[in-house]
């Protein structure tokens, strides 16, 4: 490690809210992965008020990236897969500063993936994958076919990732090498949307059909977590009590709509209470867990 780099990471290493450095170092030519700096410091702190801070360095005709990220936001970018990059760095980075072994422990961690974590994480994808099919379907109808296909498109990317996860893995940056090794199916979706050479009207209306029997079969694993989070009482759940229950901002975003496929498949039940109007009840949910059990 070069003597004036390591000047730049020393005195976070005798801070006692520092819990590891991690350093990543450009490949040949241009490397996006380190957003074309020479290295990359990644400083993971316990210090929940500090928020994400970037720093730009330069010496000797080289450019450093310092990126200063607590534990909650680095935990945020793994689950909701917002920076994919972080997760290269972290599985395959040099770990230059590790106290009491975090580091370790993180990147075993990663490696096992506990199955709590992994759902959630689907369920986070599965919902996403919801919205954007959705989206891309109505526009579809409407005749919308350049903003329909970006939406498959992100559809297509949901799905990618929620295969990934689904398998055990974290989705990195190459999202489609990885799916390609383990869904080729899905990957061949991807590749016929990007580069078959069918009119865009024809594509999509192949594609959407071919989107929809996948997302039906990502149906009971894509659910899980929420179904999980619903049968912790016996009661039906308001809208507003599962948004405060499931508590992830990605996720809460797109729950109405995920609901309301869930109910149209019959995963979930819908129960009316009574309002103050006449003939106006209030929308609760249940799980419906013969539909749950098939």
């Amino acid at each position: 490690m070069d003597d004036l780099l390591r000047q730049l990471y020393q005195d976070r290493t005798s801070d006692e809210h520092t819990l590891g450095i991690i350093a990543m170092e450009k490949r040949k030519g241009q490397d996006a992965n380190t957003d074309y700096f020479d290295e990359v410091l990644l400083v993971i702190v316990d210090n929940t008020k500090l928020k994400w801070t970037t720093k730009h360095y330069e010496y000797q005709e080289k450019k450093v990236a310092m990126h200063l990220v607590n534990t909650e936001q680095l935990q945020d970018w793994l689950l909701n897969s917002s920076n994919r990059r972080v997760v290269n760095w972290l599985m395959t980075g040099k770990v230059i500063f590790d106290r009491n072994e975090y580091m370790k422990k993180f990147r075993e961690q990663m490696k096992e993936f506990p199955i709590e974590e992994r759902l959630l994480k689907i369920g986070v994808e599965f919902s996403k994958l919801i919205r954007r099919f959705t989206d891309g379907k109505g526009l579809f109808h409407e005749g919308h076919y350049l903003d329909s296909y970006n939406h498959i498109v992100h559809a297509l990317h949901h799905l990618a990732r929620l295969s990934v996860i689904e398998h055990g893995f974290y989705p990195e940056v190459t999202v489609w090498q990885q799916v390609k090794k383990i869904e080729p199916e899905i990957h061949k979706l991807y590749f016929e949307l990007v580069m078959g050479s069918e009119p865009i009207d024809k594509k999509l209306e192949l594609l959407l059909i071919a989107n929809e029997f996948e997302l039906v079969t990502k149906t009971k694993l894509g659910s899980a977590h929420l179904l999980s989070i619903m049968d912790e009482k016996d009661s039906p759940w308001t809208i507003e009590e599962l948004k405060e229950q499931v508590s992830v901002k990605d996720y809460s975003l797109d729950l109405s709509i995920m609901l309301e496929y869930l109910v149209q498949k019959g995963y979930i039940d819908v129960a009316k209470a009574e309002t103050k109007g006449k003939a106006i009840f209030h929308r609760q949910y249940v799980v419906n867990h013969i539909s749950k059990n098939d």
